[in-house]
Parts: structure tokens; sequence; C-alpha cells
């Protein structure tokens, strides 16, 4: 949802990280509005934007008189703000102990397995060859079969529910859409497909509205 009085969004539409923030803006039903850094020029260093995120990276955001930075630290300050204002979904399950545990327990399964092995076959097979880069079949065959094993896991999970933390869509899910969106469009897809619990929970995500919208608008010649 665009909109005036919007939360502003600093990064490119096309970053994972800056889709994640996307989408839970999206599902929170809050008005944003995405300002477009050009990185290939490296604006993401200027001082005008180290003065939001002090480290040079997207997204940042300016809510109010609030700037922030960090994509899962946005992510949850978004849905605790505008879902619960709006009665969006209830992505944190804070309400019940128990849930919120478990969301908890994936995102950080998403930040050290999941995260570390995905983003570097990403960059390799997607980023790289866009900006005329060789990418490096040493580093992918490596992390690829960390990433293997990580859906190892997650298959055998979930099996048993249809999201990560339970019966419900959470943050914990929609953490991983980013760069699976950009596996999904390398033969590395096939690591997601030969797990049949896992494919399905990914077909589950990418037809949630939110995240529909917010896919249209990574495509790969933007990063």
């Amino acid at each position: 949802m665009a909109g005036g009085g919007a939360v502003k969004v600093y990064g490119a539409a096309a970053s994972p990280y800056v889709a994640t923030v996307l989408m839970c803006l999206e599902e929170a039903g809050a008005a944003y509005e995405v300002i477009h850094l050009d990185m290939a020029a490296r604006e993401q260093n200027a001082p005008h934007h180290l003065a939001r995120n002090p480290f040079g990276t997207i997204p940042a955001i300016e809510d109010g008189e609030l700037t922030l930075f960090k994509s899962r630290a946005i992510s949850r300050y978004v849905l605790r703000k505008y879902s619960n204002a709006g009665g969006g979904a209830d992505l944190l399950r804070e309400g019940n102990l128990e849930e919120a545990a478990m969301v908890d327990a994936w995102l950080e399964a998403e930040a050290h397995q999941y995260h570390p092995a995905i983003s570097h076959i990403v960059r390799q097979c997607v980023f790289l060859p866009m900006i005329g880069s060789a990418r490096d079949q040493r580093v992918i065959d490596e992390h690829a079969g960390k990433l293997r094993e990580a859906l190892r896991a997650y298959d055998a999970l979930l099996g048993e529910r249809a999201y990560l933390a339970g019966d419900f869509v959470s943050l914990a899910d929609l953490a991983h859409v980013g760069f699976t969106h950009y596996l999904m469009r390398t033969e590395y897809a096939a690591l997601v497909e030969e797990r049949a619990n896992v494919k399905a929970w990914w077909e589950r995500l990418s037809a949630r509205p939110a995240v529909k919208k917010v896919a249209a608008l990574m495509p790969t010649a933007d990063i």
C-alpha cells in the first residue's frame, strides 16, 4: 500500500532485504513509499544515507521522527506498530508466549542456517552475472551442500505443520522469501523442489497477496 503520510523506505525494491520490509508493510496494511537509492553509483555510501544507516547498507526507514536500519529490526517494528493499529496479519504472535518463541526460533534458523547458505548461491548465480562478473562454482557447490542440509530439517518440520512456527504464517516465513525468490530463478531451485514439504510451503507463501505484490517489484535487472 502506498500513499501520503507513508513510511519512507530507502533502498532498492529488488533487494531481498528491502523486500522483507515491504512484505511486512503490505501484510500490516501500512502506507509506504520506496525511495530508490542508486546502488550502482554507491549512493548507499553517500553522507545523506549514512546519516540514516551508519553501515551503508539497505534498507533504512523513516517513520515520523524515527529512523531505523537493519531489515529484521525494521520488520519487527512495522509489525508491532501497524499490525496492532490496523488489524493486519499477526506475524509475530506476541500475544502467545509459546507461538512467539517459535517465531523467534525460526527467525534464528533463517539468520544462521538458511541465509548464510542461500545468500552465497544467489550472489554467485544472480547478482554477480548481472554486473558482468563470473560465478565461482566452488563457492556455489559448498553452499548448495549447506542449503540442502538445512532444507532436510525444514522438510521434516513442514511435514508436520503448514508453516515454520506452526499452522499460521509468521515473520519467520516471510524472512525467507526474498532470497528464495531469486534462488527459484536458477538451476538451484531443484534444492527446494526436491523436498515436497518445502516446495508446498514455498507455494503457499508465494500465493500470498503481499508476497505476489512485492515479488512483482523484484526484476533482477533492477539490482
